[in-house]
């Protein structure tokens, strides 16, 4: 999977944590360091709540700590030492200062500029302390960002079967705006979306965890879904068969026409044989109500993804960057890499389903009319499958 469009990538291949990395497994922060960052971070006024580690960072300290342990190594590479880098009184930065640094920019979605002044250091201090842990997380935290193996798949398909009906469902798509300052580029009109913003555009399929499965970003606010889509590795690999390829029976359908593996999506997307979307005709018949109740409500765990990525990471909410096809996918990349990591790590301050599952205030709804045959087929046979289910959603 290629998350990223158009970034330039550095040479060095990604390392991802072995299954024994998935809990930290360094020695925790001492534990004098947080009352020292913490008055640093009281004087400098940035934050109004600077009563606990976790109402600054939205996260516990066992995450916090886990990300230190994956960048450290990184952080103390000759040309990265942390000795680059210094507060306003000239003390130097350890590597959990640096991480708290860019998590700061990341939480509070503060200018570079504001972060510096908190801590009496310049702009392009902040700039490079951020991207260096945003590199580092590439590398090393690949692996919480994949396409789920064989085992992974059975328990996502079994829990959207048990809570929505939906046999063989492997996951929910959808897209979100983040939006951009104006520019003054000549091709920044590429970049104006269809509610005259200036936006770029983030696909996400997740499973019923809220986890993000499969990304893609960089795509110009002026493209719509099916566009995105159909340019998208995900969908390539779909569409020769390298992924949502399996197939099972029915119960009730016994030596009759099998289900494939598909996602869901809603009217914005083409109806595929592994994309299925609501039905759109007027006058539904109960069972198509039913089923798109069903399918409604597979759909919300992308859209509560979608919402907390947005709520959590402030840096992903304003208009604070330019039209760059090459940085703000790469935030929107991390971004998605710490909600995901919060979930495989049990953090108590990640967020469930949120109370707003409208990440996309003020966009109209987009609609899509290309209907594929077998797609048409395998959702009438899953429109009979819930029919024969009742009318009450799993629970």
């Amino acid at each position: 999977m290629a998350p990223l469009r158009g970034a330039k990538r550095r040479k060095r291949q990604p390392v991802e944590p072995s299954p024994a990395e998935a809990l930290p497994m360094t020695q925790p922060v001492a534990s004098d360091w947080w009352g020292a960052f913490s008055r640093r971070l009281a004087a400098g006024q940035l934050s109004k709540e600077c009563e606990s580690f976790e109402s600054v960072f939205k996260m516990s300290r066992k995450t916090f700590d886990y990300l230190c342990s994956l960048v450290k190594g990184d952080f103390m590479r000759k040309g990265r030492s942390i000795r680059n880098f210094r507060f306003g009184d000239k003390v130097i930065l350890d590597v959990e200062d640096q991480v708290a640094v860019a998590l700061l920019r990341m939480t509070t979605g503060e200018s570079l500029m504001a972060i510096g002044t908190c801590f009496g250091m310049n702009h392009s201090s902040i700039s490079h302390i951020t991207w260096k842990f945003l590199e580092c997380l590439e590398e090393r935290a690949a692996g919480h960002l994949k396409w789920p193996d064989p085992e992974e798949m059975a328990t996502i398909k079994a829990k959207f079967e048990k809570l929505q009906g939906l046999p063989n469902c492997c996951g929910a798509i959808d897209t979100t705006h983040i939006l951009m300052c104006s520019s003054t580029q000549p091709n920044s009109s590429v970049w104006v979306d269809c509610e005259n913003r200036n936006s770029m555009v983030l696909q996400a399929v997740v499973d019923p965890d809220l986890r993000f499965r499969d990304v893609v970003s960089g795509w110009p606010g002026s493209l719509d879904n099916s566009c995105i889509l159909r340019t998208s590795g995900f969908y390539r690999l779909c569409q020769k068969g390298a992924r949502l390829d399996g197939k099972m029976e029915l119960p009730e359908e016994s030596l009759g026409p099998l289900v494939g593996e598909y996602i869901v999506g809603n009217a914005s997307y083409p109806l595929l044989p592994w994309l299925m979307t609501p039905y759109q005709e007027h006058d539904l018949s109960p069972e198509k109500a039913d089923f798109n109740k069903r399918h409604a409500a597979a759909r919300m765990v992308v859209q509560g993804a979608l919402a907390n990525l947005k709520e959590r990471w402030q840096v992903l909410k304003g208009e604070l960057w330019r039209p760059d096809k090459h940085r703000l996918p790469r935030i929107i990349y991390a971004c998605c890499l710490l909600s995901n990591i919060m979930i495989d790590l049990e953090d108590p301050e990640r967020d469930g389903m949120p109370a707003s599952q409208d990440h996309d205030d003020g966009y109209r709804q987009q609609v899509c009319n290309v209907e594929d045959d077998d797609g048409v087929t395998q959702r009438d046979l899953l429109c009979q499958h819930a029919g024969r289910l009742g009318n009450n959603l799993p629970g």
